[in-house]
């Protein structure tokens, strides 16, 4: 799943080196996007690439590659190389179906509680609520819901009062986003990179410094799979 302005982004690039062979300047890109400084598009960018759409290419000037497309992309843009969006009330990893689902091809999962995107705060709490989450966004496997609080993950789409649906495991592989149980008393939602014998749990914002803990220190509770907003 990416933001609006992440999938513009890529579409952006994508259009230009499909015309010109060379990807467009960060001015380019900045007036494309109508951003008022080209420190988002940094982000923006930066992003894509933890993400595995984009890739530097070192020592060569305006060198991105684009390395894949969400699923849900067209090919085509409109006049003047911006690509047209439509807004999606449920953002998630879904493969491009061929025909609408049934309305009512939905699973109710229980809202276990909230789960920090920032400072850790207090493990997942007991069910409070139920959410009907769409059966295409799930797999197989046990699935829970959390709501999210605070603002680490906003560089990977994931914002403040965001809904993520989790897969129960504990296993999880190198930059994956999972639920972490840190110390068997707080919980986050964090990148999970391992180094060595250490794991290191990645904010996806710059606010926030990585965070590092032993092999025994952490265990993951699920990872994630989607992510519900609502707009009311």
């Amino acid at each position: 799943m990416l933001t609006r302005k992440q999938h513009e982004l890529l579409m952006f690039i994508h259009e230009r080196i499909k015309e010109s062979g060379v990807s467009p300047s960060f001015d380019e890109m900045k007036d494309a996007l109508d951003l008022a400084s080209k420190s988002g598009i940094h982000r923006l960018i930066t992003a894509l690439e933890e993400r595995g759409f984009l890739r530097r290419l070192a020592h060569r000037a305006r060198a991105l590659e684009v390395v894949k497309l969400p699923q849900q992309a067209t090919t085509s843009a409109p006049a003047g190389g911006r690509q047209a969006f439509k807004p999606q009330v449920v953002e998630g990893s879904r493969a491009a179906m061929s025909a609408p689902e049934p309305a009512n091809d939905v699973r109710e999962l229980s809202i276990l509680g909230r789960i920090a995107a920032g400072v850790p705060i207090e493990a997942i709490q007991h069910e409070r609520d139920k959410l009907q989450v769409p059966e295409t966004m799930l797999g197989a496997g046990e699935h829970y819901v959390l709501e999210v609080e605070g603002d680490s993950m906003i560089e990977a789409g994931i914002l403040n009062g965001d809904y993520v649906v989790i897969r129960r495991t504990d296993q999880a592989t190198s930059g994956e986003i999972v639920v972490a149980l840190v110390e068997g008393e707080t919980a986050t939602l964090k990148r999970l990179r391992r180094k060595g014998a250490s794991i290191a749990l990645e904010a996806a914002n710059p606010k926030y410094q990585t965070q590092i803990y032993g092999p025994d220190q952490v265990a993951v509770q699920g990872k994630l799979v989607g992510l519900i907003r609502r707009y009311h």
